[in-house]
Protein backbone atom coordinates (compact mmCIF):
# COMPACT_ATOMS: atom_id res chain seq x y z
CA UNK A 1 0.00 0.00 0.00
CA UNK A 2 2.87 2.30 0.98
CA UNK A 3 4.69 1.88 -2.30
CA UNK A 4 1.65 2.60 -4.25
CA UNK A 5 1.03 5.87 -2.34
CA UNK A 6 4.31 6.16 -3.26
CA UNK A 7 3.98 5.76 -7.00
CA UNK A 8 1.31 7.90 -7.07
CA UNK A 9 2.78 11.18 -5.89
CA UNK A 10 6.20 10.63 -8.12
CA UNK A 11 3.57 10.35 -10.94
CA UNK A 12 1.92 12.91 -11.02
CA UNK A 13 1.85 16.39 -12.89
CA UNK A 14 1.98 18.58 -9.48
CA UNK A 15 4.97 16.50 -8.15
CA UNK A 16 6.82 16.89 -11.69
CA UNK A 17 6.22 20.35 -12.23
CA UNK A 18 7.11 20.97 -8.25
CA UNK A 19 10.52 19.77 -9.08
CA UNK A 20 11.36 21.33 -12.17
CA UNK A 21 10.93 24.60 -10.58
CA UNK A 22 12.76 23.45 -7.57
CA UNK A 23 15.39 22.07 -9.68
CA UNK A 24 15.35 25.50 -11.81
CA UNK A 25 15.41 27.63 -8.94
CA UNK A 26 18.35 26.18 -7.13
CA UNK A 27 20.80 26.26 -10.58
CA UNK A 28 18.94 29.64 -11.38
CA UNK A 29 19.25 31.52 -7.97
CA UNK A 30 23.31 30.14 -7.55
CA UNK A 31 24.12 31.69 -10.43
CA UNK A 32 22.05 35.04 -9.49
CA UNK A 33 23.95 35.13 -6.11
CA UNK A 34 27.38 35.23 -8.14
CA UNK A 35 26.58 38.06 -10.72
CA UNK A 36 24.66 39.81 -7.73
CA UNK A 37 27.88 39.33 -5.54
CA UNK A 38 30.19 40.24 -8.28
CA UNK A 39 28.11 43.37 -8.90
CA UNK A 40 28.41 44.18 -5.14
CA UNK A 41 31.74 43.72 -4.39
CA UNK A 42 34.34 44.25 -7.36
CA UNK A 43 32.71 46.46 -10.30
CA UNK A 44 32.59 49.67 -9.52
CA UNK A 45 28.35 50.72 -9.83
CA UNK A 46 26.31 52.05 -6.94
CA UNK A 47 25.04 49.55 -4.50
CA UNK A 48 21.85 49.87 -5.29
CA UNK A 49 22.76 48.74 -9.09
CA UNK A 50 22.54 45.29 -7.65
CA UNK A 51 19.30 45.70 -5.97
CA UNK A 52 18.36 46.63 -9.50
CA UNK A 53 19.23 43.39 -11.09
CA UNK A 54 17.88 41.64 -8.26
CA UNK A 55 14.52 42.87 -9.06
CA UNK A 56 14.79 42.27 -12.67
CA UNK A 57 16.05 38.86 -11.92
CA UNK A 58 12.58 38.25 -10.00
CA UNK A 59 10.45 39.33 -12.67
CA UNK A 60 12.63 37.76 -15.46
CA UNK A 61 12.69 34.24 -13.78
CA UNK A 62 9.24 34.15 -13.73
CA UNK A 63 8.79 34.70 -17.34
CA UNK A 64 11.42 31.85 -18.00
CA UNK A 65 9.90 29.50 -15.91
CA UNK A 66 6.46 29.82 -17.57
CA UNK A 67 8.50 29.50 -21.32
CA UNK A 68 10.06 26.24 -20.04
CA UNK A 69 6.83 24.83 -18.45
CA UNK A 70 5.02 25.55 -21.63
CA UNK A 71 7.74 23.32 -23.32
CA UNK A 72 10.06 26.34 -24.67
CA UNK A 73 9.94 26.64 -28.15
CA UNK A 74 7.94 24.04 -29.31
CA UNK A 75 5.36 25.31 -26.96
CA UNK A 76 4.88 28.55 -28.85
CA UNK A 77 2.75 27.62 -32.08
CA UNK A 78 1.03 29.87 -34.02
CA UNK A 79 -2.86 29.16 -34.66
Amino acid sequence: MEDSRLQKVLASNVFKSFLLFAIFRAFYGAGILIVTWFLATESEGPWWLSIIFLACSMVFSRILFKWIKKGGAAGNTVE
